[in-house]
């Protein structure tokens, strides 16, 4: 009944521009494969749209309108079993700008 907690890093990427998210995930799975820790991911998540509407002009037709949309890029990767060796080759890795991380252990 009692299950031990296993170590495991999540870490998830996000970012406006998917090219910069596929380069970025790949920097990350050869450096975790050269500490030969377990790797789970890629995972890519849904795409979240966010649509704004603006007025043309502001004094004169409220009927036209433009719509423009942003769209966030979602990857998530587990590493279990980490070593020390992991942690530290991926907090000295250089990921582009634009791309946020978030780690959890």
């Amino acid at each position: 009944m009692y299950q031990l907690k296993q170590n495991k890093v999540r870490i998830k990427l996000k970012t406006y521009n998917s090219k910069l998210l596929r380069i970025s995930c790949k920097n990350i799975l050869e450096t975790i494969d050269l500490t030969e820790a377990e790797v789970v991911g890629p995972i890519s998540m849904p795409t979240k749209r966010k649509i704004y509407c603006v007025l043309r002009s502001p004094h004169v037709d409220k009927d036209s309108r433009e719509h423009f949309e942003i769209r966030i890029y979602t990857k998530l990767i587990d590493v279990y079993k980490p070593s020390s060796k992991t942690v530290d080759s991926l907090m000295k890795l250089n990921i582009p700008a634009g791309v946020d991380v978030e780690v959890k252990i």
